[in-house]
């Protein structure tokens, strides 16, 4: 049994990782509270955008459609991978990995792939397997729209330039504080909307169909990255705060089973003192 010097330094050292997961724990719980808010408002306008445009695109005709829509034969692929900049998340960043990893041997396997990351995570793992095209860690210091959009621009022209012909996004999608979905969209080229047979989208459209596409797919495209930033965020505060409540939990359990062991080893030490001194009484009674 460990000495009662020992365990004291232990029970001390535990109490204070309890005081470091439990404050964490509050942090990430205050900073998922307002990342939720954002999503849960902003993924039916994104998600009604994107079903919008498509509908349009499948309407056009192949020389009239955008050339963000243009399906061309795959040599070269990108996948945006997002993770974040620090751990202490459970398997928040691994499962990024793991997904790009997925998307990467299954889907593209005689493919020439090439990755984007956005956050350090990710960037640490994949680059040692994976030509990274760029990596940009900074997005998560100040995450608003127009940082994303110019991220999306970069994109979206390497697309138009032929730099690559297929680029798909790997993120932690929000479902709740405790669980997040590993998602795998296609950004570009678009992909087009399936509409059941006999079934018509009537829209009265001004202007004419062909520049209502042309305008709107780029800001549908920056909405698209957007949000599944601003997903993954949602994500990383949930599992951290997840990853926290349960190293809060497991270093007050370790609290207790070593101030439990403390106060048997002292309680052991205080009756062989008690003895010693019985003993010793006895001894100099005879």
């Amino acid at each position: 049994m460990a000495n009662l010097k020992e365990l004291r330094s232990r029970i001390t050292s535990v109490s204070s990782t309890m005081q470091i997961t439990s404050a964490m724990k509050l942090v990430s719980a205050a900073k998922l509270s307002k990342a939720q808010d954002a999503i849960t408002a902003m993924r039916p306008y994104s998600e009604k955008l994107t079903e919008l445009l498509q509908s349009l695109s499948a309407s056009l005709d192949a020389d009239s459609g955008s050339a963000f829509a243009e399906q061309r034969e795959v040599k070269k692929v990108l996948i945006v991978a997002i993770s974040s900049n620090r751990g202490l998340a459970g398997a928040f960043n691994t499962n990024i990995v793991k997904g790009a990893r997925a998307v990467a041997e299954a889907k593209y396997s005689d493919k020439n792939v090439e990755i984007l990351t956005l956050g350090k995570k990710a960037d640490d793992v994949l680059s040692k397997t994976y030509t990274v095209a760029e990596n940009n860690n900074s997005i998560f210091d100040d995450l608003k729209y127009d940082n994303v959009a110019a991220i999306a621009e970069n994109i979206m022209q390497w697309f138009l330039d032929g730099k690559y012909d297929e680029i798909s996004i790997v993120y932690n999608k929000f479902v709740n504080a405790a669980t997040q979905d590993v998602i795998t969209e296609q950004f570009l080229p678009i992909e087009k909307f399936e509409t059941e047979e006999n079934v018509t989208l009537d829209y009265i459209f001004e202007p004419e169909k062909e520049q209502i596409v042309k305008d709107l797919i780029p800001k549908s495209l920056k909405m698209q990255l957007f949000k599944a930033m601003s997903d993954s965020l949602a994500s990383e505060h949930g599992a951290r705060m997840t990853a926290m409540h349960k190293a809060t939990d497991n270093a007050t359990e370790l609290r207790d089973a070593l101030k439990l062991s403390y106060n048997k080893a002292r309680q052991a030490a205080i009756t062989n003192e008690i003895l010693e001194i019985v003993g010793g009484a006895e001894a100099l009674n005879n």
